[in-house]
């Protein structure tokens, strides 16, 4: 399901907000950028927003987002992109794993890596550490930019009567569902405090009956 903040990014915003979403996906951001495409294509199947227009808008910001993350690659360096990275998990090894792909496939894994949420940024950035000449990174990058946009939009007006239903027969039940995710949650959490309480308990137990 898309976030309640990206919904409403949408709804307020339109196109733009679409593209900037999307700008901020592919730069490296967490953001289910499939669900917000297919959720697009859900709201064109419904009327709210037109086709052509929201293709340009999703077109437009995965494209620019790609040509971000490329030029950051190339001008930071991956020394600079791995020592800051680690706030959007970009570690140093998920960059060199990258990077043998990249060594592997070339321009093609800029085109499919689209289509693996998590690769799409990095494919883009080890272009960059590269050195990769932009007139080969950008046939690859925009026309999977394009290939993924359509895909997922069209996805989506063809599954809207079953998004449809299925919010229909959810609706009734969505707080039980909130309490269910929030329980999933809570829970692990808790049992991490109290195991991590026992053993500072025991251990502390433990100087006490040594001493």
């Amino acid at each position: 399901m898309i976030d309640h903040g990206m919904l409403h990014v949408l709804e307020h915003y339109g196109y733009f907000g679409l593209f900037g979403l999307l700008v901020l996906g592919i730069v490296g951001l967490p953001l289910p950028d499939e669900t917000l495409l297919t959720f697009t294509g859900y709201l064109i199947s419904q009327g709210h927003m037109q086709f052509a227009g929201a293709l340009t808008a999703a077109f437009l910001g995965s494209g620019v987002g790609i040509t971000l993350s490329y030029l950051l690659g190339r001008v930071l360096g991956k020394k600079v992109v791995a020592r800051f990275g680690r706030f959007l998990h970009l570690t140093e090894e998920r960059l060199l794993r990258v990077e043998h792909y990249m060594e592997r496939y070339g321009g093609l894994a800029l085109f499919f890596g689209y289509f693996v949420p998590g690769l799409r940024h990095l494919t883009a950035l080890s272009a960059g550490f590269g050195q990769m000449k932009f007139r080969i990174f950008a046939p690859f990058a925009y026309l999977g930019a394009l290939f993924w946009t359509v895909t997922f939009l069209l996805l989506g007006q063809l599954f809207s009567d079953q998004l449809h239903r299925l919010e229909e027969v959810l609706y009734p039940y969505r707080f039980w569902i909130l309490a269910v995710v929030v329980v999933s949650f809570v829970t692990p959490l808790v049992w991490r405090m109290v195991g991590r309480r026992r053993g500072h308990a025991e251990g502390n137990n433990t100087r006490e009956l040594e001493e």
